[in-house]
């Protein structure tokens, strides 16, 4: 598998959240915004970056018997790393994104690629899948955070596309627009897959 096939594979032909339906928590709780899905997707990238590159060095070293602990060990210590940032530097996001911030701890994403991935590859590809899972993450959330804000509050990062006298479709914002938006993508993203044989 060449290199940019590892980067690219997060993005469509494998993305975490509308092929593998990975990480469906975060993906319908805090994508009422576009921006919500841009801070929550790349925090999750840094996270399986660099999570992925430790268990890639460290696979030789952590005993069969612990590997599962140990992974959980590496991602927390990163996902602390992300957590204390955003309070220092974007507490209004942090503020938004609330408790799914820690949740990335155990979000099956990253604990899925150190699993499948990172322990039996290089250094090098585990950082490559890190970061095309990552980016495949953050568009799937900013598209549905987009599509959301557009129809529930007629924004698009707090820019007005719509009179505020139109009437937008509150659904949207609400959990049953969240379940909605994420049926039609993955729809969309099956038959795309099926037309263009992938």
């Amino acid at each position: 598998m060449s290199n940019m096939t590892h980067l690219t594979k997060g993005l469509f032909k494998e993305n975490p959240t509308f092929v593998l339906v990975l990480g469906t928590c975060p993906t319908l709780a805090v994508t009422t915004a576009a921006m919500n899905g841009i801070g929550m997707g790349l925090a999750t990238t840094f996270v399986l970056v660099f999570s992925n590159m430790f268990i890639a060095l460290l696979k030789n070293v952590i005993p069969d018997k612990v590997r599962i602990a140990a992974f959980i060990v590496v991602i927390a210590t990163f996902v602390t790393i992300v957590d204390l940032v955003m309070k220092a530097y974007t507490p209004g996001l942090y503020k938004t994104l609330g408790i799914f911030i820690p949740l990335i701890v155990v979000n099956c994403i990253i604990l899925g690629r150190a699993e499948a991935f990172a322990q039996k590859n290089s250094v090098f590809n585990s950082i490559l899948d890190g970061v095309g899972m990552g980016l495949g993450f953050t568009l799937a959330l900013t598209l549905m955070g987009s599509i959301r804000e557009i129809l529930g509050n007629g924004s698009i990062f707090d820019i007005r596309l719509i009179s505020q006298d139109a009437k937008t479709i509150l659904m949207f914002i609400l959990p049953p627009g969240a379940f909605l938006t994420y049926g039609y993508l993955i729809a969309i993203m099956n038959r795309i897959k099926e037309r263009n044989n992938i």
